[in-house]
């Protein structure tokens, strides 16, 4: 039972709303320094050490397939060391990972920094965001998602050129100093003061048991790759989420020749802004909508913008179907937690987010691969991209699709 029955979700003095600004500060770190920031690392890394693109890239690979791992045991560290716990051991990691990317001098410490940045994600990633959020709204849920999952799209946009002008002014190494103690100055003292379970929720402790789903966690696991609701959630998912960062990957490099370098900077530049705008809009309404429909409809708008995008060469039209794109890029990763609260309910729910969070994320991690793969077969980008279509538009059916008999939600017990 959620424990923000009876209260007022709207009221700007309700705690939910300091919670979701420390979400929103988490994303922003973690998406920033852990995703979007390795583009930084890639370049600045081969300059400074002469290593080369390959060895960085495995690394990164590396990193995102740990975390895919790791986050399987988000509910089990939940219930053994406690919410607030795990994000500072979150923060923690991954101010160590950002300090000895500066500092590093040999190839083994780039898997260690990567390595580090991995347990930062188990402590402050989607997983772990959602599932707090879960505790805290019922009625204003999909906007409190919406808005704290902004603060990744925000890292990318605001944190990565920070870094880069910081780079160009002081160096690397000051710059990544410089950015983390600034992130632990910000956000330390935000998760100490707001992070923290519903009070009516009543867990023994910070540690025990609590409704935000880290009971029975091994058992919640099996249950739930026994349960027809939750695949028809995570397959679909995964299939848009493959297409999705195959095409963001591979995006300059398909319009570059189309529009030159500077449009395609500037499409990318309008997919950022858009996926912001979409999140925000979702949010504002999703709270009355069908998570599976909204799903489904936004995989569609994908599948039609990428269609349209492989018949034209005008610039206006390209960049149109940039912004189209990128409408619905940020709510993928919000349909999961509201699916999984609808269907498979909160007892369960780090645990399905967990899961579901790593076969989408092992999944997805191929999309790069098998877009650049299959373009290098074919010579172009058109069945590339087609393949994308098709992913998108099987998604959404699979996603539209629900089990004949009424969904049990898992039990505890």
């Amino acid at each position: 039972m959620i424990a923000t029955t009876g209260i007022d979700e709207s009221s700007l003095h309700y705690r939910g709303w300091r919670v979701v600004l420390a979400c929103f500060l988490m994303a922003f770190f973690m998406f920033g320094f852990g995703l979007y920031g390795q583009s930084v690392y890639l370049a600045e890394l081969q300059r400074a050490h002469g290593w080369s693109g390959t060895l960085v890239s495995a690394a990164s690979t590396f990193s995102f397939l740990l975390s895919s791992v790791l986050v399987i045991f988000t509910d089990d560290l939940l219930e053994r060391i406690g919410l607030r716990s795990l994000i500072l051991c979150g923060l923690t990691a991954l101010g160590a990972s950002t300090v000895l990317l500066a500092l590093m001098q040999t190839p083994w410490q780039l898997y260690l920094a990567y390595a580090l940045m991995s347990v930062g994600w188990t402590g402050m990633g989607t997983v772990v965001i959602a599932t707090v959020l879960n505790s805290w709204f019922e009625r204003r849920r999909g906007l409190a998602l919406s808005l704290a999952f902004n603060g990744a799209t925000c890292g990318g946009i605001i944190l990565v050129p920070l870094l880069l002008l910081l780079t160009g002014s002081i160096g690397f190494r000051s710059a990544m100093l410089t950015a983390t103690l600034a992130m632990m100055v910000l956000l330390l003292p935000v998760v100490v003061t707001f992070i923290g379970w519903p009070v009516r929720m009543s867990p023994a402790s910070d540690g025990g048991r609590t409704a935000g789903g880290a009971a029975a966690p091994g058992h919640s696991r099996k249950a739930l790759l026994a349960n027809a609701a939750f695949w028809t959630m995570v397959l679909p998912i995964a299939m848009a989420l493959l297409a999705q960062v195959g095409f963001i990957i591979h995006q300059v490099t398909f319009l570059e020749p189309l529009v030159g370098r500077s449009a395609a900077g500037l499409a990318v530049t309008i997919m950022a802004a858009m996926a912001v705008v979409g999140r925000l809009s979702l949010g504002l309404f999703v709270d009355r909508l069908d998570p599976r429909l909204a799903c489904a409809a936004s995989m569609t708008s994908q599948a039609a913008a990428l269609f349209v995008l492989l018949q034209s060469t005008s610039p206006t039209v390209l960049l149109a179907c940039c912004a189209v794109y990128g409408f619905s890029i940020g709510n993928m990763i919000t349909f999961p937690p509201l699916i999984i609260q609808r269907e498979i309910g909160s007892t369960a729910f780090a645990a399905a987010m967990g899961l579901g969070t790593s076969i989408s994320g092992i999944v997805s991690a191929f999309g790069p691969g098998i877009i650049g793969l299959v373009r290098s077969f074919t010579g172009n980008y058109s069945t590339a991209l087609a393949l994308c279509v098709v992913l998108d538009l099987v998604a959404a059916g699979i996603v539209l699709w629900r089990p004949k008999k009424s969904v049990a939600r898992i039990s505890a017990s």
